[in-house]
Parts: C-alpha cells; sequence; structure tokens
C-alpha cells in the first residue's frame, strides 16, 4: 500500500478526559485508503524533546467529512503538545503504516472486538467496516472507571457494546475476561488491542476456547518503516518488526506463555 506524508489541518481536538483527547484532522484532498488496524506517525513540532514522530492507531475516518479521527493519550512531551493543538493548526503525517486486521470468513461468524484503556481506538474503525460489511460486532470495553472509558457512545453506533470497569461503577466489574458475555456467549472470531497483560489473557481464553483472534500489538516504535528494530518481537517466524510486519498478529505466530 502507498505510503504518504502531508500537512493535515486540525478540525476539532476535544479533551475526552485529563489524560486523553480526540484529534480530527482533515485532508484539503480526499483521504487515500486506510484500513482498520494501521498507523500513522506523527511529528511533533516546537520542542527540543519530541524530535522522534509518535505512532498513533487509527481511531476512525469519517469519509463525509474527509476527517481521520486519532485517540491520544498524554504520557510525555510529545502526546502534551498534541493535545494542545488548536483548530487550523497542522500536524504532519505519516502514513498508512503497518498492516491491518483480517475479516471473518463467512458472513455468519460473530465477531468480539476487545479493547482496554487507549487499546479501544483500532477497534472503532474496525467496528465500522465489520458493520458495513454485514457483520454485527459485539465490543467489550475495558477501563479502570466509568470515567476512563473512551468514546462508548460511538461504539454503540455499530454493534452490541459490554463494558468492564475495574471499580464496577460502570458495566460489570472486573476484567475484559471475566465478562459474563465470554460464557454466556459464542463467538467466530476474537480483536483485541490494550494493556499487555490484557491481550495475555484474551489470546489465552481465545486458544482455550478454539476461537480465531488477532492482536494489534503496542510494541515501543520510533521509525515505524523497520529501520530502528526498536519494536522486534519473537514469533514461530522468527523475529519480526512490529510497525512492518504488524501491528496486528494473529496469536498463532506469538510466543506468548499461555
Amino acid at each position: 500500500m502507498k505510503k504518504y506524508a502531508s500537512d493535515w489541518k486540525v478540525t476539532e481536538n476535544v479533551r475526552l478526559h485529563p489524560n486523553y483527547c480526540l484529534l480530527k484532522l482533515s485532508l484539503d484532498t480526499t483521504i487515500p485508503e486506510m484500513l482498520p488496524g494501521q498507523f500513522v506517525q506523527i511529528r511533533v513540532d516546537g520542542s527540543p524533546t519530541t524530535f522522534l514522530r509518535r505512532p498513533i492507531s487509527i481511531n476512525y475516518v469519517d469519509r463525509n467529512k474527509n476527517e481521520l479521527w486519532l485517540l491520544i493519550q498524554l504520557v510525555g512531551d510529545g502526546t502534551k503538545k498534541l493535545s494542545e493543538l488548536k483548530p487550523q493548526q497542522t500536524v504532519n503525517l505519516l502514513y498508512p503504516l503497518g498492516n491491518s486486521f483480517s475479516l471473518p470468513e463467512t458472513k455468519h461468524d460473530k465477531p468480539l472486538l476487545i479493547g482496554g484503556g487507549v487499546g479501544v481506538a483500532p477497534m472503532l474503525y474496525l467496528g465500522s467496516l465489520l458493520k458495513s460489511r454485514g457483520y454485527l460486532p459485539t465490543f467489550l470495553l475495558g477501563a479502570r472507571s466509568e470515567k476512563d472509558l473512551l468514546l462508548p457512545e460511538e461504539f454503540e453506533k455499530y454493534g452490541h457494546v459490554f463494558i468492564t470497569t475495574e471499580d464496577g461503577k460502570s458495566g460489570e466489574k472486573g476484567f475484559v475476561t471475566h465478562h459474563s458475555t465470554l460464557r454466556e456467549n459464542r463467538y467466530d472470531f476474537i480483536y483485541t488491542c490494550g494493556p499487555n497483560p490484557m491481550m495475555h489473557a484474551v489470546a489465552a481464553y481465545a486458544k482455550q476456547a478454539g476461537i480465531p483472534c488477532e492482536v494489534s500489538l503496542e510494541n515501543l516504535m520510533a521509525c515505524g518503516i523497520g529501520a530502528c528494530l526498536c519494536c522486534v518481537e519473537n514469533t514461530t517466524e522468527g523475529h519480526i518488526c512490529v510497525c512492518t510486519e504488524g501491528p496486528v498478529i494473529n496469536i498463532e505466530k506469538l510466543k506468548w506463555q499461555i
């Protein structure tokens, strides 16, 4: 797939939470093809500590508004600068990078999309694509508390939404792998992204249940094009660069202790 580097204009920057913002960007030309699971590398200007681009998952592509959504967790100087961008300012992106999620094998398959924390980001775009292809996805979203849930109303547009929170103030109490839907319903394909312990637990559940599962890894990345080798993951097929041969990987290829 062709890669691009261009300036995007900020249309909106919404602070969803003290630690998260939703950055909406537009292009003067039609947004090229982007697939669920892919990511962009954002150049952060105006700070001596932010010379490396930041990798951010594609949260959603709004073709009607010609907008790209990026869900950003504020974890350092770079993401803090991004959270301060104002409408009409521009930001340079390298995109689209990485591979994408695969589709279920048949139209009758029931896909389950599990996201935790900022890992819910790629699940929204994937869910919208699945819905447009005739599937009815189920989302299982996990967060520490109700105030940490990200964009639940957007997910409700595309499928059933189940929630877990660690404090039990929204949805069921506990982690995503504790939710009753996993006991009460049978799913044919699982997609997941989030903290490593969560993805390991989801992968273990999927393997035990005999359900195909793809994870979107969040290894540290610098270049995004496979040159720096800082995102290497050991797999059954050898070491791979997650930024080029991932970030989406079937769990059968991962050497996790599951």
